[in-house]
């Protein structure tokens, strides 16, 4: 079982992170396209995400990861028939689904633009991609239902190729060659989501009738003794959709709440103006969230890993294995975000002066972020590992919680610390949730925290020790080499990268944690490409 979240974790954090990169390097030549206007651009280009992102999760958040939950559900049981009709009563739900989110999402544009007629065909551009992601957000569900995560990975990455190159093409056709506002590079930026889409969704198609074969000979062996009508089937999807749909728009409206209320809270308490105002949101909503996203990634391709797998020891009743699941995402998780957060904040200036330029308040902001990352990762990772041993109450219950602390935190810590109130005020409200979490899974299940406390403290004191040796390189490397060059930049974050990775590996890997954590076939293979000999 063990080895299974492994494999999985692999191909969906590969998928993730490779996607996620690529997704933040298209931002190197598109920021600079922009000229003068690339902070109001990359501010529009974030308003227009976030709302989207709304749509989104309600179109496509919760219906695939509850179909991956139920599918392994019925597949543990050997009822594949069931799966397969579930399978099929969803994709005409999502669809019809889809085309709504559409259609309210354009027609509701100028009601939610907050007075900024620039982002009305921002939204539009955008709603018009809800038409095709749940379809394909269907499949990538349904194959993880058979703990088959390659899939789902590889359209992750195609469909952020397929995007990219065509958001790169028509905005520097649109900006630099017919020299059009940067409205109008925003626009071919945002439709793009549409067309990436399409790229993800035929790749799931293709393997889909690859693997059909063998789907066939397994719903053939089905033992076909649960008689249940579509009808329910939909119902069981809604029931373990909707605590998916509204934790995964938590997320989201923690950036709605951002986006809504910190140029309100900035007027009220300084006399900047709306295009400072601006700049400043694109800095910590745009620039910054745009890196952190790649370790909360991280995060988010384990908590999918893990969710099918909990799903089948729930199923099967297995107390044991459930503990050792649930300790072993959250091994998994500290094990990774850990050096992730620490190293992002050591790296901060050059990481942020290689995509966006010297900026010395969004390097602050990128580092504060950075930190706050880990309350990010560990609330996607526990509210998942709540629903995937079916508690849906609890994770909404405390996912209420931490958007309400937001709520409170956001005008006082906004007030006080301007650009950095937002997200003070996110990492506090999800770590309180998370601790709320944590809490609930310890009694529910009873959970022999000893070891994982242990291997916890050896874990954080690596990466402490690799963020002090990062930070003094990066000292260092400024002292000889003063100025903000952007190829020395990308040097520099090269280097201490690969110092600070190599000095985490290596004492995890001596230590032995590696070894308990990964298991000894992946130590090994760790330990011949780090060329590190074990005593």
């Amino acid at each position: 079982m063990k080895s299974k979240m492994l494999k999985g974790s692999a191909w969906m954090t590969a998928g993730s992170i490779i996607s996620r990169v690529l997704g933040a390097i298209y931002i190197i030549p598109w920021y600079s396209w922009f000229g003068a206007d690339k902070l109001q651009a990359n501010a529009l280009y974030t308003k227009g995400y976030t709302v989207y992102s709304i749509f989104l999760m309600i179109a496509i958040s919760g219906i695939p990861s509850a179909v991956a939950k139920q599918v392994a559900h019925y597949n543990s049981r050997n009822e594949y028939q069931v799966s397969k009709r579930l399978f099929k009563a969803s994709l005409v739900t999502l669809f019809l689904v889809g085309a709504l989110c559409t259609l309210v999402f354009w027609w509701i544009a100028p009601y939610i633009s907050q007075g900024d007629l620039k982002v009305v065909p921002i939204y539009r551009s955008l709603s018009i991609a809800l038409l095709v992601i749940p379809s394909m957000s269907l499949l990538r569900g349904y194959f993880q239902g058979f703990q088959d995560m390659a899939p789902s990975a590889l359209s992750q990455l195609i469909e952020q190729l397929v995007r990219i190159i065509y958001m790169l093409g028509a905005t520097f056709i649109t900006v630099k060659v017919l020299g059009r506002s940067y409205e109008a590079g925003v626009w071919q930026s945002t439709f793009a989501a549409f067309i990436g889409a399409i790229g993800g969704t035929l790749l799931l198609i293709i393997y889909y009738l690859k693997k059909r074969p063998k789907l066939v000979q397994l719903e053939q062996q089905s033992a076909n003794k649960l008689q249940i009508s579509d009808q329910t089937l939909l119902k069981e999807v809604l029931y373990q959709a909707l605590p998916f749909i509204f934790i995964a728009c938590a997320m989201t409206m923690f950036n709605l709440v951002d986006q809504f209320s910190f140029p309100v809270i900035l007027k009220q308490v300084t006399s900047y103006s709306y295009e400072t105002i601006n700049g400043l949101y694109a800095l910590f909503a745009g620039n910054a969230n745009k890196l952190i996203m790649i370790v909360v990634a991280l995060s988010t391709a384990m908590a999918t890993t893990a969710i099918p797998l909990l799903s089948e020891a729930v199923t099967k009743g297995e107390r044991e294995l459930t503990q050792e699941q649930l300790l072993g995402a959250l091994e998994l998780l500290f094990f990774v975000m850990l050096p992730a957060v620490l190293g992002m904040a050591a790296v901060s200036r050059p990481l942020y002066l290689v995509f966006y330029g010297y900026d010395q308040t969004g390097i602050y902001v990128l580092a504060v972020s950075a930190y706050m990352t880990i309350a990010m990762g560990l609330f996607n990772v526990l509210g998942s590992l709540l629903q995937g041993i079916y508690e849906n109450k609890q994770a909404i219950k405390y996912t209420a919680i931490g958007l309400l602390l937001k709520l409170i935190l956001q005008y006082p810590l906004t007030a006080w610390l301007h650009v950095f109130g937002p997200i003070v005020a996110t990492g506090i409200a999800m770590i309180i949730a998370s601790y709320l979490m944590l809490r609930f899974l310890y009694y529910k299940y009873d959970l022999p925290t000893a070891k994982l406390q242990q291997n916890f403290n050896r874990l954080l004191s690596y990466a402490l020790l690799m963020f002090v040796i990062v930070l003094c390189l990066t000292w260092g490397w400024q002292l000889i080499f003063p100025g903000n060059s952007r190829i020395l930049a990308l040097v520099e974050l090269c280097l201490c990268a690969g110092v600070g990775g190599y000095l985490y590996l290596g004492l995890c890997l001596k230590s032995r944690l590696l070894q308990q954590i990964l298991g000894e076939n992946v130590a090994h293979k760790l330990t011949r490409l780090i060329k590190l000999r074990l005593r």
